[in-house]
């Protein structure tokens, strides 16, 4: 029947994969024209068609009407696929309602460790959600509807396994501790700062601005060079002479003792 688990399907926390979902709410998706029309005979492969098409994700709305979102959900629980294929799912970071409908049903399904090993990775993605209950609309960010589903004993109208928390996880080893990306920002931080301070001080200023050269400019020369360059200085001063002799500074041409005569005050 359309309704039934799929044959040879694990039982989850001992108990059948669809009975996750609350009777009631449950009885509401088999009746919705949605399931009848759009879940009937959906597989693994061409449930993706479905959920790219997602618009919204939620629980319950108007008259107590399931969204789209928990009627593939609940198509999820009942083919039960792979694991692969849902690593799959959340990997397709372009289609953001599929990864959430993935997120939703790993939750719900795997072990603890692994929940919170795939999932905590996903509080990277702060895109938007739009969120639909009894409220109407609402906004929601990726990150926060992981946390939800990390922390909270309900997530779009539907109870959820319960999950122990992660200090308890950490205290007893079956998990290493989480890794925070502020502290991961702060340790680069601080590295990038002492590379800063490893390298050779900048060139100092003088207090009229200019810049004053490094002494190892001056020692990293060879005394080939320095005679090169002390030659080079000789000549522009010479030059700096003749050009000092132009024909405009004197009034005419005389011999050079007549020059060192000063003139009459």
């Amino acid at each position: 029947m359309a309704n039934t688990t799929i044959k040879g399907a694990a039982s989850i926390h001992g108990q059948n994969p669809q009975f996750l979902v609350e009777t009631v709410i449950r009885n509401r998706i088999w009746e919705s024209v949605y399931w009848k029309e759009q879940c009937f005979a959906l597989t693994a492969e061409s449930l993706i068609d479905k959920a790219i098409d997602l618009r919204t994700i939620g629980g319950v709305y108007g008259n107590q009407r399931p969204t789209e979102f928990l009627c593939l959900l609940l198509k999820l629980l009942q083919i039960q696929p792979e694991k692969e294929i849902l690593i799959e799912y959340l990997q397709a970071d372009e289609f953001k309602y599929m990864r959430a409908l993935a997120a939703m049903y790993i939750r719900m399904t795997f072990r603890s460790v692994e929940v919170y090993e795939i999932l905590e990775p996903l509080m990277k993605d702060y895109r938007k959600l739009r969120y639909h209950d009894m409220a109407g609309y609402s906004l929601v960010y990726f990150d926060e509807f992981i946390y939800q589903l990390l922390t909270e004993e309900r997530a779009c109208d539907i109870i959820l396994p319960r999950l122990p928390k992660r200090q308890t996880l950490e205290e007893s080893g079956e998990i290493g501790p989480r890794k925070s990306r502020l502290l991961d920002a702060m340790e680069g931080k601080s590295d990038h700062g002492g590379s800063d301070r490893s390298r050779s001080p900048s060139p100092s200023r003088s207090r009229d601005g200019s810049r004053s050269r490094s002494p190892s400019l001056y020692r990293s020369r060879s005394p080939s060079e320095a005679g090169s360059e002390r030659k080079s200085s000789s000549s522009s001063s010479v030059d700096g002479r003749y050009i000092s002799r132009s024909p405009s500074r004197s009034p005419s041409r005389h011999s050079s003792h007549s020059r060192s005569i000063s003139p009459d005050p």
